[in-house]
Protein backbone atom coordinates (compact mmCIF):
# COMPACT_ATOMS: atom_id res chain seq x y z
CA UNK A 1 0.00 0.00 0.00
CA UNK A 2 2.89 1.91 0.68
CA UNK A 3 4.55 1.29 -2.67
CA UNK A 4 1.06 2.47 -4.21
CA UNK A 5 1.17 5.26 -2.24
CA UNK A 6 4.20 6.23 -3.25
CA UNK A 7 3.94 5.20 -6.49
CA UNK A 8 0.60 6.98 -7.18
CA UNK A 9 2.20 10.25 -5.66
CA UNK A 10 5.48 10.36 -8.05
CA UNK A 11 2.71 9.63 -10.81
CA UNK A 12 0.90 12.73 -10.02
CA UNK A 13 3.96 14.68 -9.21
CA UNK A 14 5.13 13.53 -12.73
CA UNK A 15 1.83 14.48 -14.41
CA UNK A 16 1.79 18.11 -12.80
CA UNK A 17 5.48 18.61 -13.51
CA UNK A 18 5.26 20.65 -16.72
CA UNK A 19 2.41 22.59 -15.31
CA UNK A 20 4.51 23.38 -11.94
CA UNK A 21 7.63 24.48 -14.57
CA UNK A 22 5.27 26.98 -16.54
CA UNK A 23 4.01 28.21 -13.04
CA UNK A 24 7.49 28.16 -11.52
CA UNK A 25 8.71 30.37 -14.79
CA UNK A 26 6.06 33.36 -14.75
CA UNK A 27 6.11 33.62 -10.85
CA UNK A 28 10.11 33.85 -11.42
CA UNK A 29 9.84 36.69 -14.73
CA UNK A 30 6.71 38.48 -12.73
CA UNK A 31 8.81 38.88 -9.13
CA UNK A 32 11.81 40.70 -11.31
CA UNK A 33 9.53 43.02 -13.05
CA UNK A 34 8.02 43.92 -10.20
CA UNK A 35 11.39 43.95 -8.42
CA UNK A 36 12.89 46.18 -11.19
CA UNK A 37 9.80 48.54 -11.45
CA UNK A 38 10.51 49.24 -7.38
CA UNK A 39 14.47 49.69 -7.88
CA UNK A 40 13.30 51.76 -10.41
CA UNK A 41 11.01 53.57 -8.11
CA UNK A 42 13.41 53.80 -5.55
CA UNK A 43 15.58 55.41 -8.04
CA UNK A 44 14.26 58.38 -9.33
CA UNK A 45 14.58 60.02 -5.82
CA UNK A 46 18.02 59.10 -5.04
CA UNK A 47 18.99 60.48 -9.11
CA UNK A 48 16.66 63.41 -8.47
CA UNK A 49 18.97 64.04 -5.18
CA UNK A 50 21.64 64.54 -7.72
CA UNK A 51 20.49 67.84 -9.00
CA UNK A 52 20.97 71.20 -7.09
CA UNK A 53 18.32 72.25 -5.35
CA UNK A 54 16.84 75.19 -5.46
CA UNK A 55 18.73 76.61 -2.34
CA UNK A 56 22.08 75.47 -3.42
CA UNK A 57 21.22 77.28 -6.76
CA UNK A 58 20.61 80.74 -4.58
CA UNK A 59 23.04 80.36 -2.68
CA UNK A 60 25.10 81.39 -5.79
CA UNK A 61 23.08 83.95 -6.93
CA UNK A 62 23.78 87.71 -7.31
CA UNK A 63 22.58 90.00 -4.55
CA UNK A 64 21.52 93.21 -5.34
CA UNK A 65 22.22 95.96 -2.75
CA UNK A 66 21.02 99.07 -2.36
CA UNK A 67 24.07 101.72 -0.78
CA UNK A 68 22.09 105.37 -1.03
CA UNK A 69 21.81 105.13 2.68
CA UNK A 70 24.86 104.30 4.00
CA UNK A 71 26.47 107.63 4.93
CA UNK A 72 30.24 108.44 4.78
CA UNK A 73 32.36 106.55 7.28
CA UNK A 74 29.53 103.89 7.22
CA UNK A 75 29.95 100.01 6.70
CA UNK A 76 26.94 97.51 5.73
CA UNK A 77 26.96 94.05 6.01
CA UNK A 78 25.28 91.78 3.46
CA UNK A 79 25.31 88.14 2.99
CA UNK A 80 26.52 86.47 -0.37
CA UNK A 81 27.17 82.79 -1.11
CA UNK A 82 27.27 82.03 2.85
CA UNK A 83 29.83 84.81 3.66
CA UNK A 84 29.93 88.25 5.12
CA UNK A 85 30.63 90.96 2.61
CA UNK A 86 31.19 94.52 3.84
CA UNK A 87 30.26 98.03 1.80
CA UNK A 88 31.88 100.88 3.15
CA UNK A 89 31.46 104.33 2.20
CA UNK A 90 35.10 106.02 2.60
CA UNK A 91 35.61 110.05 2.78
CA UNK A 92 38.03 111.63 1.59
CA UNK A 93 40.13 111.74 3.82
CA UNK A 94 39.82 107.92 4.43
CA UNK A 95 41.35 107.60 0.37
CA UNK A 96 43.85 109.85 0.97
CA UNK A 97 45.35 108.07 4.29
CA UNK A 98 45.57 105.09 1.48
CA UNK A 99 48.84 106.32 0.38
CA UNK A 100 50.45 107.05 3.38
CA UNK A 101 51.35 103.52 4.95
CA UNK A 102 52.00 101.86 2.10
CA UNK A 103 55.53 100.73 3.06
CA UNK A 104 54.00 99.04 5.72
CA UNK A 105 51.73 96.92 3.79
CA UNK A 106 52.34 92.81 2.82
CA UNK A 107 51.19 93.54 -0.71
CA UNK A 108 50.12 97.09 -1.34
CA UNK A 109 49.72 96.99 -5.04
CA UNK A 110 47.98 94.04 -4.89
CA UNK A 111 49.56 91.53 -6.85
CA UNK A 112 47.85 88.76 -5.15
CA UNK A 113 45.31 87.80 -6.98
CA UNK A 114 42.67 88.60 -4.34
CA UNK A 115 40.44 90.75 -6.11
CA UNK A 116 38.78 91.29 -9.79
CA UNK A 117 41.15 93.22 -12.36
CA UNK A 118 39.24 96.58 -12.00
CA UNK A 119 39.90 96.63 -8.26
CA UNK A 120 44.13 95.80 -8.54
CA UNK A 121 44.44 99.45 -7.74
CA UNK A 122 45.50 101.54 -4.70
CA UNK A 123 41.80 101.73 -3.54
CA UNK A 124 40.91 98.16 -4.53
CA UNK A 125 37.56 99.33 -5.66
CA UNK A 126 35.26 100.36 -9.24
CA UNK A 127 34.49 103.87 -7.55
CA UNK A 128 37.22 104.91 -5.53
CA UNK A 129 34.34 105.69 -2.38
CA UNK A 130 33.49 102.48 -2.04
CA UNK A 131 34.52 99.60 -0.36
CA UNK A 132 33.25 96.05 -0.92
CA UNK A 133 35.17 93.41 0.68
CA UNK A 134 34.30 90.00 1.64
CA UNK A 135 34.16 90.11 5.60
CA UNK A 136 36.62 86.74 6.04
CA UNK A 137 40.59 87.26 7.21
CA UNK A 138 42.75 85.34 5.03
CA UNK A 139 44.33 83.85 8.03
CA UNK A 140 41.63 81.30 9.40
CA UNK A 141 38.37 82.49 8.48
CA UNK A 142 37.51 84.95 11.46
CA UNK A 143 36.05 88.07 10.50
CA UNK A 144 37.78 90.72 11.44
CA UNK A 145 36.33 94.17 13.49
CA UNK A 146 36.16 97.25 11.59
CA UNK A 147 37.98 100.32 14.00
CA UNK A 148 37.39 103.91 13.05
CA UNK A 149 37.36 107.55 14.03
CA UNK A 150 41.09 107.09 15.56
CA UNK A 151 40.25 104.00 17.45
CA UNK A 152 42.09 102.06 14.45
CA UNK A 153 45.41 103.96 16.16
CA UNK A 154 45.73 101.64 19.24
CA UNK A 155 46.81 98.92 16.94
CA UNK A 156 48.76 100.74 14.15
CA UNK A 157 50.54 104.42 15.30
CA UNK A 158 49.28 106.71 12.91
CA UNK A 159 46.41 105.15 11.05
CA UNK A 160 43.10 106.20 12.33
CA UNK A 161 40.90 103.63 10.39
CA UNK A 162 41.59 99.99 9.35
CA UNK A 163 39.98 96.41 10.16
CA UNK A 164 41.56 94.57 12.97
CA UNK A 165 41.14 90.39 13.67
CA UNK A 166 40.98 89.88 17.13
CA UNK A 167 41.52 86.16 16.86
CA UNK A 168 44.84 85.91 16.07
CA UNK A 169 45.72 90.34 15.43
CA UNK A 170 46.02 90.51 11.82
CA UNK A 171 45.41 93.93 10.27
CA UNK A 172 43.72 95.66 7.44
CA UNK A 173 43.93 99.17 5.98
CA UNK A 174 41.09 100.76 4.23
CA UNK A 175 41.51 99.14 1.42
CA UNK A 176 41.70 95.79 2.67
CA UNK A 177 45.27 95.49 2.66
CA UNK A 178 47.37 93.43 4.92
CA UNK A 179 49.91 95.26 7.19
CA UNK A 180 53.28 93.40 7.43
CA UNK A 181 54.22 90.95 10.37
CA UNK A 182 50.37 89.54 10.82
CA UNK A 183 49.23 85.98 10.51
CA UNK A 184 47.24 86.57 7.74
CA UNK A 185 49.37 86.22 4.65
CA UNK A 186 46.92 87.92 2.08
CA UNK A 187 44.83 91.04 1.54
CA UNK A 188 41.04 91.12 1.54
CA UNK A 189 39.15 89.52 -0.89
CA UNK A 190 37.18 91.68 -3.21
CA UNK A 191 34.61 89.62 -4.80
CA UNK A 192 33.53 90.22 -8.25
CA UNK A 193 30.49 92.90 -7.94
CA UNK A 194 29.58 95.88 -10.50
CA UNK A 195 27.31 99.27 -9.94
CA UNK A 196 23.75 99.34 -11.70
CA UNK A 197 23.53 102.68 -10.84
CA UNK A 198 24.71 105.73 -8.23
CA UNK A 199 22.57 103.79 -5.77
CA UNK A 200 22.68 99.94 -6.28
CA UNK A 201 25.33 97.82 -6.73
CA UNK A 202 24.91 93.81 -7.69
CA UNK A 203 27.91 91.68 -5.77
CA UNK A 204 28.37 88.12 -7.78
CA UNK A 205 28.98 89.76 -11.50
CA UNK A 206 31.24 92.10 -13.06
CA UNK A 207 29.87 94.29 -15.71
CA UNK A 208 30.84 93.20 -19.47
CA UNK A 209 33.90 94.65 -20.93
CA UNK A 210 32.66 97.34 -24.04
Amino acid sequence: MSNVSVDATESAHNENQPENNTRRRFLTVATSVVGGVGAVGAAVPFIASWNPSARAKAAGADVEVDISGIEPGQLIRVMWRSKPVWVVRRTPEILEQLGKHEGELKDPNSEAEQQPVFAQNRFRSLKDEYLILVGICTHLGCSPQHLKGGAFEEIVEGVPDGFFCPCHGSKFDMAGRVFQNVPAPLNLVVPPYQFVDDATVIIGSEAEAV
